[in-house]
């Protein structure tokens, strides 16, 4: 990888970190702690959270009726989720030992927090645990694929791929194939020590 490429793609890590430290900055003046699992409110946002939160009946009745239609079509997907959730899962449990690969952590995917928001109801909080899951799920199969990928086939494609795993762009360059074996390798090495 030429190094323009390479500095460019340090410049990005360092702008993900600001990112990060600003989406941080700014979650700190939301007035609430993390505590272990739990998201504390200081106590005048909880009041004010929970004046805000719609009754179910009222939010039935006032809720687009598409939502309503298309309701047992989304959480029909829950199933070849929780399939794809168990055959990715045990995959890398009886995989990833073999080829070296340190193991995804799932919580660190799958987070589940909104439904401690009081100004949710409950089948509001109902949709926001399945959109967690939903969205949880694809970013960590997505994380082991890409590590697959790393230890199988790091190499990148000739056309231009939209929405890339973050390893992609380290991958070698497509038609690249000098001491491919021993850079192969260092990419599998690498894997173990993934944090």
């Amino acid at each position: 990888m030429n190094e323009k490429i390479n500095r460019i793609l340090e410049q990005m890590a360092t702008l993900e970190d600001e990112l990060r430290t600003a989406v941080h900055e700014q979650e700190s003046r939301m007035f609430f702690q993390i505590k272990g699992k739990r998201v504390e409110f200081e106590r005048s946002v909880r009041d004010a959270h929970r004046k805000l939160r719609t009754n179910v009946f009222r939010w039935i009745v006032t809720n687009r009726p598409q939502n309503l239609i298309t309701g047992p079509i989304i959480y029909g997907m829950a199933i070849p989720l929780v399939v794809v959730d168990l055959c990715v899962s045990f995959y890398q449990w009886s995989c990833f030992p073999i080829y070296g690969i340190q193991k995804v952590r799932r919580a660190d995917y799958l987070v589940y927090d909104r439904h401690q928001l009081q100004y949710l109801n409950i089948i509001e909080k109902f949709h926001c645990t399945y959109c967690e899951y939903a969205n949880g799920l694809v970013a960590y199969v997505r994380e082991i694929i890409g590590r697959t990928e790393q230890y199988f086939c790091p190499i990148k494609h000739a056309r231009k791929v939209l929405a890339t795993h973050a390893r992609y762009n380290r991958f070698l360059d497509y038609g690249d194939a000098r001491d491919y074996e021993a850079r192969l390798e260092a990419f599998r090495k690498a894997l173990g020590k993934v944090d």
